[in-house]
């Protein structure tokens, strides 16, 4: 087997470097925050409050409570890809000796859930709901912008059959990305400092890419590659089309086959052989000089696809649990939605190296060490 297919097989699901080493080598050797950590923390507040009304604005929302913990006979835990290398945290409720015990999991994210709660909270088409979202994820390499610990605002909106389509995300996704551009220009006001000219503000527009478009371009580069030299080109991105099988045989990335839709086939609008409803933004980060994600999101599955995906993944016996019986019966609406990732938002609106400085978490002593050689002083 070449080299590059075991690259490309390597870089499907995993995210992170994998390799303290590597990450040594990465970590800014010149930093210092434009930020002091009060500082920080009244900035994060605040651009975290902006994000949150101008996205319930911008698509409709309301802000509204979501679960940590779930029952896993519900089956709307976030598996995060389907080739079962993110298990969630899992554990025994006794509960009344043993008489009525729960087997329950840690979220790790709120996909599944949201559309759901779209039928609990009663939204018509065109509504939705937007959450402060917390989650646990065990099985990412922990470095400079992945951690175990997981905040989101996590959102989900009814539409109907004829706006799934990839206009109507092109549509939603550009609402998303002024709300991240006036958050940017909002935290700058608040503290002029984070105006540097080492740092370059983003682009008022995205460019959208298919992922068959990119690898038509790279051919020969695994995806985070791929993904790192069109930000090269481009500083910010929407990827089209995560999870369908593209022209060298593999996905641009691994997506759980129950709530994207990544096989509805788009040839009518691309031109092209295209597929998938879904995408990720993606910017270049001026503070790491590496590629940053900021959301995944799409049009969700509707039970002709979701029966689809979930063969080709292999996992039709999910059809059993009530999460998808619902998708099979229409019980909850046609949706689409999304994830955009707090602490990574917050890391390069805020100029910062390290997740580690605008969130909590638990990191490894080695990293830490790591990080303040290069004044990089993580969160306790």
């Amino acid at each position: 087997m070449s080299t590059l297919v075991l690259d490309k097989k390597a870089d499907l699901a995993g995210p992170g470097i994998g390799d303290y080493k590597e990450l040594e080598k990465i970590l800014p050797k010149d930093y210092r925050s434009l930020l002091s950590p009060k500082e920080t923390q009244q900035a994060i507040f605040r651009v975290k409050r902006y994000i949150e009304d101008q996205l319930c604005q911008e698509l409709n929302l309301m802000m509204v409570e979501v679960p940590l913990i779930v029952d896993v006979e519900g089956g709307v835990n976030d598996m995060l890809d389907r080739d079962g290398s993110r298990t969630p945290v899992q554990f025994h409720i006794a509960n009344d000796r043993n008489q009525h015990p729960i087997d329950a999991q840690l979220v790790q994210a709120a996909t599944k859930w949201k559309r759901i709660a779209l039928k609990q909270f009663e939204c018509e088409t065109g509504e939705g709901i937007c959450t402060d979202m917390r989650a646990v994820r065990k099985d990412y390499f922990l470095d400079h912008d992945h951690s175990a610990y997981v905040d989101q605002w996590d959102w989900e909106r009814a539409i109907t059959d004829e706006q799934r389509n990839l206009e109507f995300l092109k549509s939603i996704v550009r609402k998303i990305w002024k709300v991240l551009v006036g958050a940017e220009k909002f935290a700058q006001t608040m503290f002029p400092q984070l105006k540097d000219f080492r740092y370059p503000d983003l682009p008022d527009e995205l460019i959208f890419l298919h992922a068959e478009e990119i690898l038509d371009m790279y051919p020969d580069l695994p995806r985070k590659q791929r993904e790192t030299a069109i930000l090269q080109k481009y500083p910010a991105v929407f990827i089209i089309g995560i999870g369908w099988p593209l022209k060298d045989g593999y996905p641009h990335e691994m997506r759980a086959a129950d709530y994207d839709d990544w096989i509805t086939d788009t040839h009518d609008e691309t031109g092209k052989d295209t597929h998938g409803l879904n995408g990720d933004i993606l910017v270049w980060n001026h503070v790491t000089q590496r590629r940053h994600e900021l959301s995944s999101m799409g049009i969700r599955v509707t039970a002709q696809t979701l029966k689809k995906q979930l063969k080709i993944a292999g996992q039709l016996d999910f059809l059993d649990l009530p999460y998808h019986r619902a998708i099979l019966d229409d019980e909850i609406p046609l949706s689409i939605g999304g994830g955009i990732g707090q602490s990574r938002t917050l890391m390069l609106l805020l100029r910062k190296a390290h997740l580690g400085e605008v969130s909590v978490t638990v990191w490894p002593k080695l990293l830490k060490e790591m990080c303040t050689r290069r004044n990089i002083f993580v969160l306790e």
